[in-house]
């Protein structure tokens, strides 16, 4: 992870979903943007980069807890993450950003280490909640926005953009025996969890990525009006979110559905398209 102030994009390896500190991000929030997305980013490295054994895993997901708790107290943390926790400690102080929401992270990044399978769509919105949801909520928090109707668009979104993630990365995840498929869609599409695995593309697979991906469009599309909630850039930036996501699962839709096989992204190429389709989004009548 690459950065030397605050106030730098930061520039990293993983495709993301969510933009980083985006030109469209006030200058103001930025600094609490970039730190809230090193803890995040940092924290996923510790649960799933590298060769450590699991166990190693969590005892420094819980070493990385309790520098979360102390910089919440106002606490000095350990020395282990200085380009985390200061940065860090200083943004909670100046926004009141809500620990709870950063431990729910926490929470999520231990439940992959122990890579539990997801027996249903409740399941897995449930690891959304915490994997995801926290994120739109802290970026509500910085703008100032706290109405139930825009955190409920907020988790629809992040939820969405969580699974969208899913659905894109199968032949990435499959291969490491990660499995984000509900259980007992799987099991009605005819398929076992070892012919997923295998990933072999055949028609049944395809049908059951259709209807995964048909979910996540419909949450997207629930928390679309979100954008209109947002005030003056931030609304902008999420239009490019939103429409990043449609994208996503349009080139999917476009290789039939054949992310056993191959995965589908975003390039320069199509920041054209997410431009007009963000300025042509329209409330609903």
């Amino acid at each position: 992870m690459s950065g030397s102030g605050e106030n730098h994009r930061v520039s990293v390896d993983h495709y993301e979903n969510f933009p980083v500190a985006s030109v469209l991000c006030p200058p103001a929030l930025r600094p609490a943007v970039v730190a809230i997305y090193h803890f995040a980013r940092t924290a996923d490295d510790i649960a799933d980069e590298g060769l450590a054994p699991a166990a190693a895993r969590l005892a420094d997901l819980a070493e990385f807890r309790s520098d979360l708790t102390a910089v919440a107290s106002g606490q000095p943390p350990s020395d282990r993450w200085p380009q985390v926790f200061g940065p860090l400690g200083a943004r909670m102080r100046q926004f009141a950003l809500p620990p709870a929401l950063l431990n729910d992270l926490l929470e999520a990044f231990e439940q992959d280490v122990h890579n539990p399978p997801y027996p249903d769509r409740a399941a897995l919105l449930d690891y959304c909640r915490r994997s995801a949801n926290p994120i739109g909520r802290l970026l509500l928090h910085l703008y100032g926005v706290s109405d139930v109707v825009s955190l409920r668009q907020s988790d629809a979104i992040c939820s969405a953009l969580q699974l969208i993630n899913f659905w894109q990365d199968l032949s990435v995840d499959l291969p490491r025996s990660r499995v984000y498929v509900p259980h007992d869609e799987l099991l009605a599409s005819g398929l076992t969890l070892e012919q997923l695995l295998s990933g072999i593309d055949d028609p049944a697979s395809r049908q059951l990525v259709r209807g995964l991906c048909d979910w996540a469009e419909g949450l997207m599309l629930e928390g679309a009006p979100l954008v209109f909630r947002l005030p003056g850039r931030g609304g902008w930036e999420l239009r490019l979110v939103v429409q990043g996501g449609l994208r996503i699962l349009e080139k999917i839709r476009a290789m039939n559905h054949a992310t056993l096989q191959h995965r589908p992204t975003l390039s320069a190429l199509d920041a054209p398209r997410l431009v007009w389709r963000a300025m042509r989004m329209r409330r609903a009548a």
